[in-house]
C-alpha cells in the first residue's frame, strides 16, 4: 500500500519544516541572522493512464489520464534577505550595514567569508577583527595613543588623539555584494562563504553599485518573526500529525484485507 510510504514522506518534509523553525527561533537574538524558509517539491508520478492518450475501445483521447502521486521531498532550504532593525549600543566599534552587502573577512586558512555581524573589536595590536579574532578586510589598525575613532557611512575609519584635533584616516572599510547571495554556503559564526550559486563577490565602497552605508554604534537584530515561526511551528505540527493519520488508517485497510476468511 503507496500510502504508508506516501505519508512517511510527508511526516519527513514537516519534521524538516520544524527543525527549520526551531533553528530560526534558536537565532531570534543573533546578529545579523536571516529567517531560513524550508521549500518542497512532489515526488515523481506513476503514469497509469497518461493524458492525451488514446483509449483503445473506441478511440477517443483521455482527457485527465491516471497520474499517482509518490510523496513530497525537501527541494531547499532557502535564507529570506531581509534587514533586521538596527539597535543603538554606542560602541565605536559596532557597526551596522543599512542596506544590502556583507564585510569581508580573512579566515586563518587565507580564504575569505562574509558576514553582516559587525560588532567588531580590536586586538592587543590594534587590529580590527571580529568577535572570533578574524580580521576584517582590507586590514585596519588603531594606534595605540588614538583617543577614539570614528567610522562615516563611507566606510572611512578616523582616530583622534590628544595632541591634535585634526582626524587621521586609517582606512576605508568595503563590502561586498553578490548576484545570488541566497546562494552563499553557512559556516556559522555567522559567516559565509562564496558558491558558483552565489557568483563571485562584487567587492565596492559603502554607498556605491547598489551597497548600503555603514552606521557607527549600531548592530543588526535578526529578522526572525516570532509570531510567524510559531504560527508555522502549529501548521508543520498539524500536518504531521494528519499523515500520522494516514498511516494509522492504512494500517487499519491492510489488517482488514488480512482478516478476510
Amino acid at each position: 500500500m503507496r500510502a504508508l510510504q506516501i505519508a512517511a514522506t510527508g511526516m519527513a518534509a514537516q519534521q524538516t519544516r520544524v527543525e527549520t523553525i526551531s533553528n530560526n527561533l534558536a537565532n531570534m537574538s543573533t546578529t545579523g541572522y536571516n529567517a531560513r524558509r524550508a521549500e518542497f517539491a512532489d515526488l515523481h508520478y506513476e503514469q497509469r493512464a497518461r493524458a492525451g492518450a488514446v483509449n483503445a475501445s473506441d478511440g477517443t483521447v483521455l482527457p485527465t489520464g491516471v497520474q499517482l502521486g509518490l510523496g513530497v521531498r525537501p527541494a531547499a532550504v532557502s535564507m529570506h534577505l531581509a534587514q533586521g532593525s538596527l539597535s543603538a549600543t554606542g560602541a565605536d566599534l559596532d557597526v551596522a550595514i543599512d542596506g544590502n552587502g556583507y564585510l569581508e573577512i580573512t579566515l586563518p586558512s587565507g580564504a575569505s567569508a562574509y558576514t553582516r555581524d559587525g560588532g567588531l573589536k580590536r586586538t592587543g595590536e590594534g587590529l580590527i577583527v571580529t568577535s572570533d579574532g578574524y580580521p576584517v578586510a582590507p586590514e585596519i589598525v588603531i594606534p595605540s595613543d588614538a583617543r577614539s575613532i570614528s567610522i562615516n557611512g563611507d566606510g572611512e575609519v578616523y582616530a583622534y588623539f590628544l595632541d591634535t584635533s585634526e582626524a587621521q584616516l586609517l582606512g576605508q572599510f568595503t563590502l561586498s555584494g553578490f548576484t545570488n547571495a541566497k546562494g552563499l554556503e553557512a559556516l556559522g559564526s555567522n559567516l559565509f562563504s562564496e558558491t558558483e550559486a552565489s557568483g563571485p563577490a562584487l567587492i565596492s565602497n559603502p554607498g556605491e553599485n547598489g551597497l548600503g552605508t555603514l552606521r557607527q554604534g549600531y548592530l543588526e537584530d535578526s529578522s526572525v518573526d516570532a509570531v510567524r515561526e510559531v504560527t508555522e511551528l502549529i501548521e508543520a505540527q498539524r500536518g504531521y500529525e494528519m499523515n500520522a493519520k494516514v498511516i494509522s488508517a492504512a494500517d487499519q485497510m491492510m489488517s482488514a484485507t488480512t482478516q478476510i476468511r
